[in-house]
């Protein structure tokens, strides 16, 4: 062989093995790229007209009760026909004053600690907005590479200084567990929140972090971070389910998953301690009820949302007077837009199945319909009490 063909071969054909590997890995990584960017020019078309990725579906659920409410392009304020006369009847009369926390508060911050996927991304753009025709401060937290809602007894003593340190009025905006300030010495928010039927939250959660805007965000947020398994992302939820895979088994009492899909909606009510950890057990969902009663303005219902903002506005007017009219006639129109269109429909049987092991946390959120349905039916709304 000639002496310039060698040298040739020496120069552009690598020795070892490894170097192959590493050009394959180079080639790969290229193209992912090519597709990232694509993916990445199409969500910047799409984010001219919405606000960011979180909220892209979340309020699907509602859309049966937004049709039937809808009345020449404005919400009607909801009526009796949210409650039903055998509710009237087993609650019997009802006190909007002790069903209210507010009353409590001896400092307006408002903490929405919030739950994701429970439409928590549209009431941040609705407190925006009441920010302003309400006068008050709006504080979120910036968004993070992970997001840790468990903390450290000293991480909490932290939040719950920082807290407490805004000028009030302000409400505060972060995924984080219950803290209660009292135990450093500090006055309580008033602590708002949302919750959703827990299975379907956990499969909104499944495809969120499967759509191409979720990674191509987080991507360019924290350019460092791996792109995920293209299998990963092709497997769909029913297969998860059926096949037993790990992400879809929910094994109960289990304290770490690996898989950082909030499966535990109890945890964000119940708190920091180790006991509030465990999927699905009787200790953290004992804990989230008792949370929710003393502390808690209002929890929210995704799949009532009418109801909610009605709660909201009576049971806390400072930051909430003008909720309805503020959703329906701007925050409302990004639920057209906010859609995950990559999220595919979900036999029931499948779900059947993931609720046998969602018994606590379906018990909790049924608590927290239950105790949204009694704030409502205390409002007593065809006299239209003054709550204090």
């Amino acid at each position: 062989m000639a002496p310039s063909l060698r040298a040739l071969i020496r120069q552009y054909v690598p020795k070892r093995g490894s170097e192959v590997v590493a050009l394959v890995s180079l080639s790969t990584t290229f193209f992912l790229f090519i597709h990232t960017r694509d993916l990445a020019s199409r969500l910047a078309e799409v984010q001219q007209t919405a606000p960011s990725a979180e909220g892209y579906e979340e309020f699907q659920a509602n859309e049966p009760a937004q049709q039937s409410g809808r009345h020449s392009g404005r919400q009607r304020l909801p009526g009796r026909d949210l409650s039903t006369a055998r509710e009237e009847e087993y609650y019997g009369k009802l006190d909007p004053w002790e069903l209210n926390n507010t009353r409590k508060a001896v400092k307006e911050t408002l903490f929405f600690n919030r739950v994701p996927k429970v439409g928590s991304q549209t009431t941040m753009e609705l407190l925006k907005s009441l920010s302003i025709k309400n006068n008050f401060h709006y504080h979120k937290d910036r968004t993070q590479k992970v997001e840790t809602i468990k903390l450290t007894h000293s991480e909490e003593r932290r939040l719950s200084t920082v807290v407490s340190k805004f000028e009030p009025p302000s409400v505060y905006i972060k995924h984080v567990c219950f803290s209660n300030f009292t135990k450093f010495g500090l006055p309580m928010p008033i602590y708002v929140n949302m919750v959703r039927d827990p299975v379907e939250r956990v499969i909104s959660w499944y495809y969120y972090v499967r759509a191409p805007w979720y990674f191509v965000e987080r991507k360019r947020a924290f350019p460092d971070l791996p792109l995920p398994n293209p299998n990963w992302l092709r497997k769909d939820y029913e297969t998860c389910v059926t096949t037993r895979d790990p992400e879809c088994r929910y094994l109960p009492a289990q304290r770490k998953d690996g898989f950082g899909d909030h499966r535990r909606q109890t945890m964000f009510f119940c708190g920091h301690s180790d006991d509030c950890t465990g999927f699905n057990t009787e200790v953290a969902m004992k804990k989230a009820k008792e949370n929710v009663e003393r502390h808690y303005a209002v929890v929210g219902v995704l799949e009532e949302l009418n109801k909610t903002l009605t709660v909201l506005e009576h049971y806390v007017p400072r930051f909430f007077k003008g909720a309805l009219d503020v959703y329906w006639n701007e925050v409302h129109i990004f639920s057209k837009i906010n859609r995950n269109i990559y999220k595919p429909p979900v036999a029931e049987e499948v779900k059947d199945i993931v609720r046998k092991n969602f018994t606590r946390e379906l018990e909790f959120f049924d608590f927290c319909k239950q105790r949204l349905h009694k704030q409502y039916l205390a409002l007593n709304l065809d006299k239209k009490p003054r709550i204090p």
